[in-house]
């Protein structure tokens, strides 16, 4: 029987989004379906899975905010700007304090333009620009503009920083990581990445591959389409509180 809605997913550090997806659907049986944005293989935490009439709603929940927790080294970079590539020693002048790395990251709050990397799924003449990358192909990525809704820096000591960040559609971490970096004259690569929500979709109420398969009926863990809509009225927004503690 055809399953229809959505499943919140906590993609574990390792298979591609796409690849996650192909084993939800060989557990569910429910060949049309698609996820709601793609986390890199480094990258853990909520996929928003949309099964059968579902689908139709991908791209409003594309379009809910997202809460990522972070970390980075800023002594070292990258053509991917994460360690998924050999990381780079850069060579630095001069630490940055605890109060320039806050005034670094809230400088990027609000609506910003972000230039991609050049290493992404980002499509360039159809192409991905990752495979026109690989070869070497000469194009260029333009400015793009984003939303930085919040950032909360949770920790640093050289030269890592732990940190929060609640953005809109189209944001990457691993460039925003790059670009503080550039503000105080350092590296910036990332380290790990965890989704851990995807507008209303917590990471706290997410279901796994484990989950899924020694479940009797899938469905269990299914939202259906009516009640997954009303979760996602563009008119009532919410965005994800920040945490209380810093001024970042």
């Amino acid at each position: 029987m055809p399953l229809h809605g959505i499943i919140n997913f906590n993609k574990p550090v390792g298979p591609t989004s796409a690849q996650s997806l192909y084993r939800v659907r060989a557990i569910t049986g429910q060949r049309k379906s698609g996820h709601a944005g793609t986390l890199d293989r480094l990258a853990d935490g909520v996929l928003v899975l949309c099964l059968g009439k579902a689908t139709k709603l991908v791209e409003s929940i594309m379009d809910q905010p997202k809460v990522y927790r972070t970390r980075a080294r800023l002594d070292v970079t990258s053509k991917s700007f994460d360690s998924g590539e050999p990381l780079l020693p850069v060579e630095i002048t001069q630490l940055p304090t605890p109060d320039s790395v806050a005034d670094a990251l809230h400088s990027f709050v609000g609506e910003i333009q972000q230039v991609p990397p050049r290493i992404s799924a980002l499509k360039v003449g159809g192409v991905p620009a990752h495979r026109r990358t690989r070869k070497n192909e000469d194009f260029e990525l333009h400015p793009r503009p984003i939303r930085i809704y919040w950032i909360h820096l949770h920790g640093y000591e050289w030269p890592t920083i732990d940190f929060e960040v609640c953005c809109g559609r189209g944001t990457y971490i691993r460039a925003l990581i790059r670009d503080v970096g550039d503000r105080l004259h350092v590296g910036g690569c990332l380290t790990s990445l965890t989704r851990t929500c995807v507008g209303p979709f917590e990471r706290s109420n997410s279901s796994n591959f484990e989950s899924l398969e020694a479940a009797s009926d899938p469905s269990e863990y299914l939202i259906d389409v009516e009640a997954a809509r009303s979760l996602l009225d563009p008119e009532q927004i919410v965005i994800p509180k920040k945490p209380a503690g810093t001024p970042s």
